[in-house]
């Protein structure tokens, strides 16, 4: 019993990384029965959120410390960043998430522009919609924070995909990547 009340609590004062009205509820309503929209929460690390994002690219070695320090990196800057998830409630564990970046410009009587990163969908979840879903939900919350813009990266493979989501091709994307420093040698 008491590890139950322990968890619930855990549960209920949970930190979130921004404020529930920036939830569509069109999207909560639009999702399968189990499964539920949030933020990101402090304890998402348990819940799986690195393991769903490992499946876009290397996530690295984390430890509860460095979660916490960057989930509160974050939500400092909570006008920012804006990371979501879809939990799917019969297992407790992260099914999706996506995150939006406001980026503060000057142009455009310093409008703001979303840009959309980080679309992950576990595998064992593919198929019921949850990418449309997380997307629908960050062009919500680009919207709803005032946005005269929201802009994504991806893959050539999957602008149909983005397409569906109300998304056009424009321009072209660059990338410089950064070299790792080299090791110094040991004469």
């Amino acid at each position: 019993m008491l590890n139950f009340n322990t968890e619930y609590e855990s549960i209920l004062f949970e930190d979130s990384l921004f404020e529930d009205k920036y939830l569509s509820p069109e999207v909560q309503a639009n999702l399968h029965e189990g499964y539920k929209l949030y933020p990101l929460r402090s304890n998402d690390f348990e819940r799986g959120y690195l393991d769903v994002l490992s499946v876009l690219t290397e996530v690295g070695a984390h430890s509860i410390d460095t979660w916490n320090t960057q989930f509160q990196f974050m939500k400092k800057h909570n006008d920012t960043y804006f990371t979501i998830t879809i939990m799917d409630e019969t297992t407790n564990r992260v099914a999706a998430t996506g995150t939006i970046l406001i980026e503060h410009k000057f142009v455009h009587k310093n409008g703001l522009v979303g840009h959309i990163e980080d679309i992950a969908v576990d595998s064992s979840h593919q198929g019921k919609k949850l990418g449309i879903r997380i997307i629908e939900a960050l062009k919500f919350i680009g919207q709803a924070t005032g946005c005269y813009k929201v802009i994504l990266d991806c893959a050539i493979k999957n602008i149909p995909f983005y397409e569906k989501c109300g998304f056009s091709p424009k321009e072209s994307q660059m990338a410089w990547y950064i070299p790792p420093p080299q090791e110094k040698s040991h004469l």
